[in-house]
């Protein structure tokens, strides 16, 4: 396991994440108990949770584990996230002060901590005045109620937007952000990854293996079934499917990954893995497992090294399709600039 900072924070975390939605939900109490048990014996430190996660249930198994694990729970970095809904009424989601008093909260009671490592907002809020929002959470850091905080599934604009108003007023600074990305998802690197390196902002991948697609589960010819996630749904099981089967880069990026795989003897999901917690600007890559096997195999990718051949090969096959404009070849050209002048 390798540690990086947590994005411009001095705190340190390890390179792989330990991420929660699987538990309370895919994972029983006990499962889960074995997981949080393996992840941390492998040298991972970094928790991630919200409160969404099986409404609060995921918060509060972590809780009891932390209670129960002296010997780590000083260790562990935890971070959590608040936005979504938590109950029907019109204040039971959002950022607003309102509604992120009581998740922050309720969170912390969960959790049974004094302090929240990271928290995050869960999504970007078009109601709530940012103002409103981030003075909270300086509050909530000058309180100790939180030691950092960091946001999940902003735009670049929103991220950079955030940023400078804070930095106007004066208050702390947003240190991560949570994006969803993977071999298969790299849309964020038009926009979003730069605007991470411009305020040097860590980023914590979800859904690192596409879900489940980098894997090598599915194929081609055969619709999933069974123990998967998207064999399990058959409905919208089979329309994901569908969709991604119509994109020809899908299979030349898994093809390409199992080759590489094949030539380390190693699984597709720890090539994938690897390849992303190499990427600019990645702090952290958030992974998810039911069981403990999964985990083992995912966490295996701490000890893999890609050649930079197999890490070119891998970057070009899964480049992501963008338009003519404006992003590109040709605003990209405009975008740039050759020290020695000329065109």
């Amino acid at each position: 396991m390798q540690y990086r900072t947590l994005g411009n924070s001095g705190a340190v975390v390890s390179n792989y994440a330990l991420g929660t939605m699987t538990i309370g939900a895919e994972a029983t109490e006990e499962q889960s108990r074995a997981i949080l048990d393996d992840y941390f014996a492998a040298g991972g430190n970094f928790i991630d949770t919200a409160d969404v996660y099986s409404s609060g249930v995921s918060e509060e198994i972590i809780g009891r584990w932390l209670a129960d694990r002296a010997e780590v729970r000083d260790r562990a970095v935890v971070a959590t996230k608040g936005r979504f809904p938590m109950g029907q009424a019109p204040n039971d989601v959002g950022t607003s002060r309102r509604h992120l008093v009581r998740a922050l909260d309720d969170s912390l009671r969960r959790l049974g901590v004094e302090q929240i490592d990271l928290y995050q907002l869960h999504a970007w809020d078009p109601v709530t005045p940012l103002e409103e929002t981030l003075r909270f959470l300086h509050d909530a850091v000058t309180s100790g109620k939180i030691a950092y905080y960091g946001f999940s599934n902003f735009l670049g604009w929103q991220l950079t937007k955030a940023v400078h108003v804070a930095k106007a007023h004066g208050w702390s600074a947003p240190v991560t952000l949570q994006p969803q990305y993977s071999l298969l998802v790299r849309e964020i690197e038009s926009e979003v990854v730069p605007a991470s390196l411009d305020a040097g902002i860590g980023l914590l991948p979800w859904s690192p293996l596409g879900g489940g697609w980098l894997s090598g589960k599915y194929k081609r010819d055969q619709p999933p079934a069974g123990a998967t996630r998207l064999g399990e749904n058959p409905k919208r099981g089979m329309e994901a499917w569908e969709a991604r089967n119509a994109d020809p880069r899908t299979w030349d990026v898994i093809a390409e990954v199992e080759q590489t795989a094949g030539r380390h003897g190693v699984s597709p999901s720890q090539v994938a893995l690897a390849w992303l917690a190499d990427r600019p600007a990645v702090t952290s890559v958030i992974l998810g497992a039911r069981t403990t096997g999964q985990l083992a195999d995912n966490l295996a990718a701490a000890d893999l090294r890609l050649t930079a051949g197999e890490t070119e090969r891998l970057t070009e096959v899964s480049r992501p399709r963008v338009g003519v404009y404006p992003y590109g070849p040709m605003a990209q050209e405009q975008r740039s600039r050759k020290l020695e002048g000329g065109r």
